[in-house]
């Protein structure tokens, strides 16, 4: 059984733990104090000094300033009255998140200064309190040293790589935009003048088929050719968009179910002859997505791949020896499927699925370019 409740958050680690801890041990050094009035003014120090400290962080321009010389000022006075130096801890992180570089710098440097010259007017004192936590008291000053400038470089390198993703993401937006521009423009240049030309002939057509049946019948013969063309030009249009050749998708396969430590069993290379692009890029990525469904679903063992082209149809197949859950209702449940078969029907294609001592997937495509060819040559 789980732990419910844990005593460290897995997002924020022991920080928050950290900063309670430094929160409550001042008014331990306030108690220290024998007289009344240091106590009162040590609680009224710690009150302001955390109030200020809130609203240092939301304050702007020179009001930074301010702030952060009060926060130095009781500081500093309850490190003198109370020998409580951990204030500095609270302020060497608020410098590090200061933006502005010149402001960041100045109140570094007061700040430093300032804590280097309390403590060492305490150390020349030799007051016990102060003597006894002094290990604590060189890890704050090498801290008020370092944390800000290592708090600073992040945010400031955090801030330049949101700028860099940003800009990343308006060049993808423009390529995509221009994308859809090229798109448009071979779509309105191939489709455009074949779609008037079948609507123009559409036209004649009609009114000949009464009057010259014969000349109806070579528009309508215009018209298949020109539908035919169209087709043609749209597959490869489609192609020359999402080309993925098999044998490169093949290698890509072979790593991925390799990382996923799931053995390979296929030929060394599928050489399809004659094939379109378009034919070709359906079967690659209909291939990607069956390794997909085999390293995320079927804990198998071992993956069998094969392929095989004949006349008519190029026939591939993905068995696994897993689970075999990839019934016709996992169409439902997100696994890819549905996409798999609406690619296929865009080239006339099939799938098949069977589960028995594992999970098969038969991919059929038509050869469309052998096809294309008769058809022109008829």
């Amino acid at each position: 059984m789980k732990n419910k409740y844990k005593i460290f958050q897995k997002t924020n680690g022991i920080s928050p733990y950290f900063w309670a801890v430094l929160s409550i041990l001042p008014f331990y050094f306030i108690f220290q104090s024998s007289s009344t009035t240091e106590i009162i003014v040590g609680i009224l120090l710690t009150i302001l000094f955390f109030i200020t400290f809130r609203i240092a962080f939301i304050s702007k321009g020179w009001s930074v300033y301010l702030w952060s010389c009060i926060l130095i000022g009781i500081s500093v006075s309850s490190t003198y009255l109370f020998n409580y130096v951990y204030f500095s801890f609270y302020i060497a992180y608020f410098i590090g998140n200061i933006k502005t570089r010149g402001a960041f710098i100045a109140i570094y440097i007061i700040h430093l200064v300032s804590y280097t010259v309390a403590i060492n007017s305490k150390f020349v004192l030799q007051e016990q309190l102060f003597v006894q936590q002094l290990p604590f008291v060189i890890i704050i000053w090498i801290s008020v040293i370092l944390l800000p400038f290592s708090l600073y470089n992040r945010k400031e390198r955090g801030q330049l790589e949101e700028k860099l993703e940003d800009a990343n993401k308006r060049i993808a937006e423009l390529g995509k935009i221009e994308e859809r521009q090229r798109i448009a423009r071979d779509l309105h240049d191939t489709l455009g003048q074949r779609l008037s030309l079948i609507g123009l002939k559409s036209d004649l057509a009609r009114k000949l088929i009464h009057k010259d049946p014969e000349q109806a019948r070579n528009e309508l013969k215009d018209i298949q050719q020109t539908a035919r063309t169209a087709l043609n030009e749209v597959r490869k249009m489609v192609s020359e968009m999402r080309g993925i050749r098999l044998n490169e998708e093949i290698t890509r396969v072979k790593q991925i179910l390799k990382a996923a430590q799931i053995n390979i069993v296929c030929e060394e290379d599928f050489a399809l002859t004659n094939v379109s692009l378009l034919t070709e890029n359906m079967l690659s990525m209909c291939l990607k997505e069956a390794i997909n469904n085999v390293v995320k679903h079927s804990g198998a063992s071992n993956c069998y791949i094969s392929i095989e082209q004949s006349l008519n149809e190029i026939v591939m197949k993905v068995r696994d020896d897993g689970i075999g859950d990839m019934s016709e209702a996992a169409f439902s449940k997100g696994y890819g499927l549905i996409g798999m078969r609406e690619r296929l029907e865009f080239v006339n294609g099939s799938l098949e699925i069977f589960t028995q001592d594992g999970t098969t997937l038969i991919i059929k495509v038509p050869n469309v370019v052998k096809r294309i060819e008769k058809e022109e040559l008829g």
